[in-house]
């Protein structure tokens, strides 16, 4: 059995997603954050894991049951390496997720954790050359990840080379597409499921880019009926918090 880490960010607006603005607010962009974790820890709530735990910037509620830490360190390099310092547990492997993947479903962390206990390491890579998940029986091996140059097209293939380096050869989870961009949001609310709070926010928040921007992203085209209840955005505004509660009618369980 693993302990999972969900590396995470309050949905402060002016402080997180900032990618997004433009065309969003920074308010839109802290309630599609916002929506984002919420999938990602509901994906997440019934995985097979010894503990769960939110590593946080900033200050936002962890669920029920789960454990919350502070990030520490410079960079975000020395954060992840610290966030798996910060929590290791004797003879547990550690499986980090971050919050930019919300299409994240619980057969996939199943698939992951497994992996990690078979293999000793995985790694999730993204769609624009970074990572989603990173898996370590030894969290020691996670000091590799300040020397790793984050937030490139090269960070995955870096990573899995410096982990080289110490003799742990990670195997890869399928890859995903993180949301960094409008048009990542978009394209990720078009494949979550159902149930996701993620694609409501989008939705929503799209209906109010301006013409030629919405052309410039492409269709979209979220999953109907998915809905945004539960989502809280810190320092909100009133319209933030319509848009975080748009087509409200009860999300994920």
């Amino acid at each position: 059995m693993i302990q999972l880490l969900v590396m995470a960010k309050a949905p402060v607006p002016g402080r997180v997603k900032t990618r997004l603005c433009p065309p969003c607010t920074p308010a839109e962009a802290a309630a599609i954050a916002a929506a984002a974790l919420a999938d990602t820890l509901d994906a997440a709530k019934n995985l097979s894991a010894v503990r769960r735990v939110l590593v946080l910037d900033g200050d936002h509620p962890a669920p029920s049951g789960w454990a919350r830490v502070a990030q520490r360190g410079d960079g975000l390099g020395e954060r992840l390496a610290k966030a798996f310092a910060d929590t290791a547990l004797p003879a547990v492997p550690s499986l980090l997720i971050g919050m930019d993947t919300p299409q994240l479903t619980a057969e996939l962390l199943e698939t992951a954790a497994a992996a990690l206990c078979r293999d000793g390491a995985v790694l999730g890579p993204a769609d624009d050359g970074g990572w989603w998940a990173l898996g370590l029986s030894d969290p020691a091996d996670a000091a590799v990840l300040p020397g790793v140059p984050m937030s490139t097209a090269r960070t995955g293939e870096r990573t899995v080379a410096a982990l080289g380096r110490r003799g742990v050869r990670p195997t890869l989870l399928p890859r995903l597409r993180d949301v960094d961009t409008a048009a990542d949001a978009i394209a990720v609310a078009s494949i979550c499921g159902a149930g996701n709070r993620f694609p409501a926010i989008v939705t929503e928040t799209a209906r109010r880019f301006p013409a030629a921007v919405a052309e410039s992203i492409g269709p979209l085209s979220p999953r109907a009926g998915a809905t945004a209840a539960g989502v809280t955005v810190v320092g909100a505004t009133a319209a933030s918090s319509t848009t975080a509660r748009a087509a409200a009618a009860g999300g994920r369980a």
